[in-house]
C-alpha cells in the first residue's frame, strides 16, 4: 500500500506561512498585489481565476482580475500589460492560458516584466531556472518539489523520469530534480520502450495529460509516484495521467488527482507573488 502524498493537507501549510508573512509585510506598509488578466470565457480558465482570486483573499493577497473580450487585439492586450509594468501596486502579472487563437501567447508572455513574471515562464526566468539561480519558479513544478521535501522524499542519487517535455511542466520539472541532484530522464511522444524507461525510475512524474496513462506495468516497485495530470476518465471522473487504482499497490508514495499536485499550484503562485513583493520593495 503506498503512502498518499497530500498536496491538500501540504498547500494550506504554505498557504498559511504566506498568509503570516504577509501580514508581517503589511505591517511594513507593503501590500502585495497580483494582477490576472483573463481574455474570453473559457470556462476551464474561469474556474483557475476565480480559484486564484480566492486563494489571495485568504492569504491577504490583493489580487485584481482584468477580463478582457475574446475579440481583445494583440495591441490591446499588450497595452493592458504594459500599465500592469508600470503600476507599484502590483507585483506579480499573470496571463491566463490558453489565449484565443488569434492572440501570441509568447509575445505577451515576453511583455511581462520578468520580475513580476510569478508564473516563471519568461524567457530571463527560464534561463534562470537553466542555470540554477534563485528566482521565481514555475508553480507546478515547485509545487511538487516542495511536496516531495515536505514528504521526507530525498531526490539526490535517484533516478528521476519525467513524462512529457512541455515548457511550463516537463522540462523546468527536469530542471529542478536536476538541482536537486536527481539523475533525470526526460521521456516523450519519440521514447523508445517508454515502459522500460518509466520502470528505471524510482521518482516518476506523469505530465503529458493523458487520462491513466501510466500503467502498473511501467511503475517499479516502490516508486514515488507524481500525477500532474488533471483529465476526465470515460465517465467524465475526474483523474490524472496515472491509472491510481492500478498503481497504488505497486508504488511507494503516490499523489492522488484530485488532492494532489492541483492545490500546490496555487500555493506557490502565491509564494511567488509574496516573493516578487518582497524584491519590488526591500521589506
Amino acid at each position: 500500500m503506498a503512502k498518499l502524498i497530500d498536496g491538500k493537507a501540504i498547500a494550506a501549510q504554505i498557504r498559511d506561512e504566506v498568509a503570516q508573512e504577509t501580514q508581517a509585510l503589511k505591517s511594513c506598509g507593503v501590500t502585495p498585489g497580483l494582477a490576472v488578466v483573463l481574455v474570453g470565457e473559457d470556462p476551464a480558465s474561469c474556474t483557475y481565476v476565480r480559484n486564484k482570486q480566492k486563494a489571495c483573499a485568504d492569504a491577504g493577497i490583493y489580487a485584481e482580475q482584468i477580463t478582457l473580450p475574446a475579440t481583445t487585439t494583440q495591441e490591446e492586450l499588450l497595452r493592458v500589460v504594459q500599465e500592469l509594468n508600470a503600476r507599484a501596486d502590483i507585483h506579480g502579472i499573470l496571463c491566463q492560458l490558453p489565449l484565443p487563437a488569434h492572440l501570441d501567447d509568447k509575445a505577451v508572455i515576453a511583455a511581462i516584466s520578468p520580475e513580476k513574471d510569478v508564473d516563471a515562464f519568461h524567457a530571463v526566468n527560464v534561463g534562470h531556472i537553466l542555470i540554477g539561480d534563485e528566482g521565481f519558479q514555475p508553480c507546478t513544478p515547485a509545487g511538487v518539489m516542495e511536496m516531495l521535501t515536505r514528504s521526507g522524499i530525498a531526490v539526490e542519487g535517484k533516478s528521476c523520469v519525467v513524462i512529457g517535455r512541455s515548457n511550463i511542466v516537463g522540462k523546468p520539472m527536469a530542471m529542478l530534480l536536476l538541482h536537486a541532484n536527481g539523475t533525470v530522464t526526460i521521456c516523450h511522444s519519440r521514447t523508445v520502450d517508454l515502459a522500460a524507461v518509466c520502470r528505471g525510475a524510482d521518482i516518476l512524474v506523469a505530465a503529458i495529460g493523458k487520462a491513466k496513462f501510466v500503467t502498473a506495468d511501467m511503475v517499479k516497485p516502490g516508486a514515488v509516484v507524481i500525477d500532474v495530470g488533471i483529465n476526465r476518465d470515460e465517465n467524465g471522473k475526474l483523474c490524472g495521467d496515472v491509472d491510481f487504482a492500478a498503481v497504488e499497490p505497486i508504488a511507494g508514495a503516490i499523489t492522488p488527482v484530485p488532492g494532489g499536485v492541483g492545490p500546490m499550484t496555487i500555493a506557490m503562485l502565491l509564494k511567488n507573488t509574496l516573493t516578487a513583493a518582497h524584491r519590488q520593495t526591500g521589506k
